[in-house]
């Protein structure tokens, strides 16, 4: 199961990366979203590392495969953690451009943030448990500041008189993933309890799938329109 799993995130993953880092040099989107470029180039470049002792791994179960997978997948993760933080405090930043008091709100954002993750690391940093033990609450716990900090980006959004149409797909679909993150890695949690392998699949499916539903939304978000002619030149011909 989890193999299957891995080669069709593969599959439909890899592509995915590529047509949205296309459709961002296309459509030129990396000059107003740099953040959310060096994302996806993050994503796509963590992704080529992990694969080859992922499916190494996955496949003969060897401690070799294990060890190196270990490594690069907790480093790898951190990389894009720091990111994903760095892209959603860039697009509240963005939102927040025209507010008089942005100031303010920009540094209430980013403390809050912050406070969050160390109180969370410190809560569940534990040096006698191995590191996926206290890394993934941890991880757990980041996502729903992600979350949170999201929600706060879609208030401000709706409530703008300028709508910002890419903008909202790009945050919409990171909530989507932040929450799929969470409840995969709750899941995760439970099967660690329970010792229960479907519970450790069913999280790994809601991660995958939402994460490939994030770069699905984000490829359309950048694709290029094709102009369609107005009413009035209809008219007019």
């Amino acid at each position: 199961m989890a193999l299957a799993l891995q080669i069709c995130s593969y599959l439909v993953g890899i592509p995915l990366e590529l047509l949205a880092i296309a459709a961002i040099l296309r459509s030129g989107g990396y000059r107003r979203f740099p953040l959310v470029f060096a994302w996806v180039i993050g994503d796509f470049l963590t992704t080529a590392v992990e694969m080859p002792s992922n499916l190494a791994y996955l496949y003969t179960k060897r401690v070799d495969a294990q060890h190196w997978l270990v490594n690069y997948y907790w480093v790898d993760e951190a990389i894009m953690q720091i990111l994903v933080f760095a892209v959603v405090i860039g697009l509240i930043f963005m939102a927040t451009t025209d507010l008089p008091q942005r100031r303010l709100l920009r540094a209430a954002l980013i403390a809050f943030a912050v406070l969050f993750a160390g109180v969370s690391f410190l809560i569940h940093f534990d040096r006698q448990l191995n590191m996926g033990a206290w890394l993934t609450p941890w991880n757990r716990d980041l996502n729903v500041c992600s979350a949170i900090l999201d929600l706060a980006l879609w208030a401000l959004l709706l409530t703008s008189k300028k709508k910002d149409h890419r903008l909202l797909l790009l945050s919409g679909a990171l909530g989507i993933q932040f929450t799929g993150q969470a409840i995969g890695a709750s899941l995760r949690q439970l099967a660690i309890a329970a010792r229960s392998r479907p519970l450790v699949n069913l999280g790994n499916t809601v991660v995958v799938l939402t994460y490939l539903l994030l770069l699905y939304i984000w490829w359309q978000a950048f694709r290029t329109p094709r102009e369609l002619p107005s009413v009035e030149r209809r008219a007019d011909g």
